[in-house]
């Protein structure tokens, strides 16, 4: 499934985390309130720095020379702002339902306070050390062949574990009305294979040399006697794996990702595996007939490294990722040996979160939405709901006069855009139905079954969807999480109600400065819908050609300038953005910015709006554009993004879009010499 999500998507440290109503927000001192009035925090401002040069390194000097990154973060933007804002509240739910004080919903409330009680029983955890996980690390050392070892990788995968094979369940890219099976490639211990491949790197060669030395400690701790060898056993394997699987540039393209085969064909497609077994395991065979496989040459080549690899290297393998899997579930050495490379050495975070903000995280990603139905109850105001859809209705109103007005789309293409728009919906807030949570068995002195239960009930909800309608009411975010998506598959927006808050949404600032947060914002994800992979679906969510030849071409022309623009962005010395990557995110911040620019003065309605704060109506909406992507971040995880996340650094997030928006020259009157000029020529506009 492509799912686009509006910020870095890669951390599960920020993930799922709102932020409380304004009026549970204590009072700013008058200094700053004075420095908002306008709904722009004018307080970071470099005076030094002309808008005209580096509108980012301008809004925001101040504070990137001020602020220091908390020991904890691998960077600070406003989406962690609101995370960590969110917290408190978060907190105060969870333990209020540990306490039994939620009368409302009683049961879901009682099910997250043992479940929270659980992960905070440290005494607990120390007294058990590795033995929650001894059954399963048991059944891994009793692997006698390979046709063993299939059932096992399938039922570990059942468990979240991650192992070479990915399986998960989506709509049909070519058939939205069904649910289908899918298998692409994982298994991998470092986030790309990059870091496995790239011996000319060495910033990365030496995070692999820091892994190896990682899977040693960690299956010594597992009791492993001979943990050297198998460490440099499994790093050898994983390096095969690497050499396998496709680069993230080649995951973009669904139609190349959309391999339709019968169950009956995997052991053609990819002999040397027991597909048999492991369908078995999986609990796929009887519910469907046919997988689609993602990539097909990894798949070949992941049944002949399989079939080679010695039985004492997959257990070895198996062991250390089931460990990896559950580390923070387990006694501190275990947490404390997974923090020290994963967060430390990979990201550059210098310390642990306290341990109940580990433990809200917790409950987020196992009852996300038991947790979201009482953050809603307690914090979101329905009528700000009613406000961003009206806003929403005009942004839509925008887009389809403005794909009227292009002069560089066919007729023909220009009906099937506007046939899509028209089917678009939009979630907002929450979701209409909740997830039930009433058959997870939760204990209070069982942190690790929790965990595998929890897995396993998402696990089997997903398999059970194979052969069922589709379930349109469904959303694959919580409304406590700072972030926002488009689906294409079901061509649908979704904002979850914790980023409807400042500096994305401002209730008491005027239209302008919320055009260009949350207006952008909306705006991008509607531009998803027509990016290019989303311009590959059709208005029902499937896999369709619906362009002429001419047009695709013009629009392959606008992304190849758009790709060259961003790859001669340099992050850090060295590393530059990869403008393919990220073509998808760059066209829709692009176009979310030009459609709510648009969508504003349409709102103005021939009115000019008041100067506030000295500042006029364009500039407080490119300010509020700008302050929302203030991003400072630790050079090692800047490193992991620029690999393997589609979206930009916040800097280009800011300049990119805005050296590409006429409004942008006009209002702040760029012209040639300024660094952020470019000539009418070289600029990108699509949509």
């Amino acid at each position: 499934m492509q799912r686009h999500v509006l910020s870095i998507a890669s951390l599960a440290l920020f993930a799922g985390l709102g932020h409380a109503a304004e009026g549970n927000v204590t009072s700013a001192p008058a200094s700053i309130r004075s420095a908002l009035a306008s709904g722009v925090d004018t307080r970071y401002i470099e005076r030094s720095i002309r808008p005209q040069d580096d509108f980012f390194e301008y809004l925001n000097g101040k504070w990137l020379k001020t602020v220091d990154i908390p020991s904890d973060k691998p960077y600070l933007d406003p989406f962690v702002d609101r995370y960590e804002d969110s917290l408190r509240q978060l907190r105060e739910i969870i333990e209020k339902a540990g306490a039994g004080t939620d009368a409302v919903h009683e049961r879901d409330a009682r099910r997250i306070g043992d479940f929270y009680a659980s992960f905070m029983d440290e005494a607990k955890l120390e007294q058990l050390g590795i033995a929650p996980l001894r059954r399963e690390l048991d059944r891994i050392a009793a692997i006698q062949d390979k046709a063993e070892l299939s059932g096992v990788l399938a039922h570990l995968g059942r468990l979240g574990m991650g192992v070479p094979l990915d399986f998960t369940i989506h709509l049909d890219n070519k058939d939205s009305t069904r649910y289908v099976a899918d298998i692409s490639q994982g298994g991998l211990g470092l986030p790309d294979p990059d870091y496995f491949l790239k011996a000319d790197d060495q910033k990365l060669a030496d995070m692999k040399a820091r892994y190896l030395a990682h899977c040693q400690k960690v299956l010594s701790m597992a009791g492993d006697r001979d943990a050297a060898a198998h460490a440099q056993a499994i790093v050898a394997f994983e390096t095969e794996l690497a050499k396998a699987q496709w680069t993230k540039v080649e995951l973009r393209d669904p139609n190349k990702a959309y391999n339709k085969f019968d169950l009956s064909d995997l052991p053609r497609l990819a002999p040397g595996f027991d597909w048999n077994g492991w369908l078995d395991g999986i609990g796929l065979s009887g519910k469907s007939t046919y997988v689609i496989v993602g990539q097909p040459s990894y798949l070949k080549a992941f049944a002949g490294i399989a079939n080679v690899t010695p039985l004492d290297t997959w257990k070895a393998y198996l062991t250390l990722h089931l460990v990896k899997s559950y580390s923070r579930f387990l006694s501190k050495s275990f947490v404390d040996a997974d923090f020290e490379f994963f967060d430390k050495t990979l990201f550059g975070i210098e310390a642990n979160e306290p341990r109940w903000k580990r433990g809200v995280g917790v409950i987020e990603s196992t009852q996300g939405d038991a947790l979201g139905r009482l953050y809603v109850a307690r914090y979101f105001p329905q009528e700000r709901k009613v406000r961003i859809e009206r806003l929403m209705r005009n942004l839509l109103a925008t887009y389809k006069l403005s794909i009227d007005k292009l002069d560089w789309m066919s007729p023909a293409t220009k009906r099937e855009a506007q046939a899509k728009l028209a089917k678009m919906k939009t979630k907002i807030g929450y979701p209409d139905k909740w997830k039930d949570y009433s058959t997870l068995i939760v204990k209070r002195d069982d942190l690790v079954g929790n965990v595998m239960r929890s897995r396993e009930l998402e696990f089997d909800r997903d398999l059970a969807k194979l052969g069922k309608p589709i379930d349109r009411d469904e959303w694959t975010m919580t409304p406590q999480t700072v972030n926002a998506y488009y689906n294409p598959e079901k061509n649908e927006i979704v904002v979850p109600a914790a980023v409807l808050q400042p500096p994305f949404f401002d209730g008491d600032a005027d239209d302008a400065v919320n055009y260009g947060g949350i207006g952008t914002i909306l705006g991008h994800e509607i531009s998803h819908g027509f990016d290019d992979q989303g311009s590959q679906y059709d208005g029902d969510g499937n896999l369709r050609d619906w362009w002429t030849a001419a047009d695709h071409e013009r629009f392959r022309d606008k992304s190849r300038m758009l790709v060259s623009q961003y790859n001669a962005f340099e992050a850090v010395p060295g590393y530059h953005v990869n403008g393919e990557l990220t073509l998808g995110e760059n066209i829709a911040d692009i176009s979310g910015l030009a459609i709510a620019y648009k969508a504003y003065h349409m709102s103005l309605k021939g009115t000019t709006p008041p100067v506030i704060g000295g500042l006029t109506g364009d500039q407080r909406l490119y300010m509020g554009f700008g302050q929302i992507w203030r991003q400072k971040m630790r050079d090692n995880m800047l490193i992991m993004v620029l690999k393997t996340d589609p979206h930009s650094p916040g800097r280009f997030r800011t300049n990119g879009p805005l050296r590409n928006n006429p409004g942008f020259y006009d209002t702040f009157g760029v012209k040639p010499g300024d660094k952020m000029y470019l000539a009418p020529r070289d600029r990108v506009s699509i949509w």
